[in-house]
């Protein structure tokens, strides 16, 4: 193939194992004939790499989080780039992307940027104006430099598109199209909540609502930053007969745990910008599942919801609304039946099969 020389390095901070969105686009970079290293961080806690038909680094760190980890990791990744080949620079995200800009400057290297979220609109960063400004300035400086930019969803594409005053295009993180596997009613009692444990993701309201819900249990697969408080929230207060916490997941035992459940969980805070602007991985995933899924009424969610009648929208994450909503939608049968059957619908035009032709055209203009 013509790419078969062709070396693309592409980074990320976490430790490569629950990166979907990479795994995919990675795995079709190498259909396209690019010899592909994805790298990452070595996390104190990381499980093995998994056996994926490209390449894959961690870079160990001394600090783990923080200001100190961002300057380190960023430091050995711009050594790293810059001491070995590459043709293309894949840079995932602002933390990344001012490394990638460095090299790219000195090697005269083409640098892809992918923004999986509005980084600078995060809810971590809200409390911390210097440290949003830094990443602010971070990306007005390098982002421009990019020689092809693509986001993960429609709205994001726009407003990226205006503020950097480069092209954005719009790849969705939806999975692969399986055929073969019927969706069928589910007949096990629980709600789940898929990703990572982090401030914003209605967690601690759908902790609280457990409190008013008896039909269900919710079991929470995943983990963050909130991992060690939501835990200690359940214990307080004695719902740990109704909560159950997974831990990560691989992704085929992910897939059989979604595929149990009766809805899935995508709640988020709109004080966010990047969650009010957000097209979120596990919306896609419950959908490929055949699972309903209770989103929040934010933009994209609602264009697809009313184009697919997927899922339901909350118009605010209060407790008792929570409560109150779900209490009506587990003995719905006859509605979640019905849009398990509009999942299987959505399936045909959300599939990472289609996003592959989109990405190939793409990667034609570099």
């Amino acid at each position: 193939m013509k790419n078969s020389n062709k070396i693309i390095h592409c980074t990320v901070t976490n430790d490569l194992n629950q990166d979907q969105r990479m795994h995919r686009i990675c795995n079709t970079l190498t259909d396209f004939g690019y010899e592909i290293l994805l790298i990452g961080r070595a996390k104190l806690d990381s499980e093995q790499l998994l056996n994926l038909p490209f390449s894959q680094k961690r870079i160990s760190c001394f600090f783990q989080k923080g200001a100190f980890f961002y300057a380190e990791y960023n430091v050995r990744l711009w050594w790293y780039l810059l001491t070995h080949h590459q043709d293309i620079i894949y840079s995932v995200d602002t933390d990344t992307i001012l490394p990638c800009t460095l090299v790219n400057l000195i090697k005269s290297k083409k640098m892809f940027f992918d923004a999986h979220e509005y980084f600078t609109e995060v809810p971590e960063l809200k409390d911390k104006p210097m440290i949003k400004k830094i990443w602010d300035f971070i990306e007005n400086i390098c982002i421009p430099h990019a020689n092809l930019a693509i986001t993960v969803n429609e709205s994001l594409a726009t407003l990226f598109s205006q503020k950097f005053k480069i092209p954005f295009y719009s790849i969705y993180n939806v999975p692969l199209y399986e055929p073969k596997e019927q969706i069928t009613v589910q007949a096990n009692q629980y709600i789940l909540y898929q990703g990572v444990l982090n401030k914003g993701r209605g967690l601690e309201e759908m902790i609280d609502a457990m409190q008013h819900i008896s039909v269900v249990t919710l079991v929470i697969a995943g983990e963050g930053d909130l991992s060690r408080e939501l835990r200690r929230r359940t214990e307080s207060l004695h719902l740990s007969n109704k909560i159950i916490f997974k831990g990560w997941q691989s992704p085929a035992a992910l897939k059989k745990l979604t595929s149990g459940a009766l809805l899935g969980l995508n709640l988020l805070d709109g004080n966010s910008e990047n969650y009010y602007y957000s097209l979120a991985n596990k919306f896609f995933d419950y959908m490929h599942a055949g699972v309903p899924s209770i989103n929040m009424k934010f933009p994209e969610y609602e264009r697809i919801i009313n184009e697919f009648d997927v899922g339901y929208m909350l118009s605010n994450l209060s407790p008792s609304h929570l409560a109150d909503q779900i209490n009506q939608l587990v003995n719905d049968t006859g509605a979640l039946d019905y849009k398990r059957k509009e999942c299987a619908k959505a399936m045909q035009k959300y599939q990472w099969q289609n996003e592959t032709v989109k990405l190939k055209r793409l990667m034609d203009l570099l």
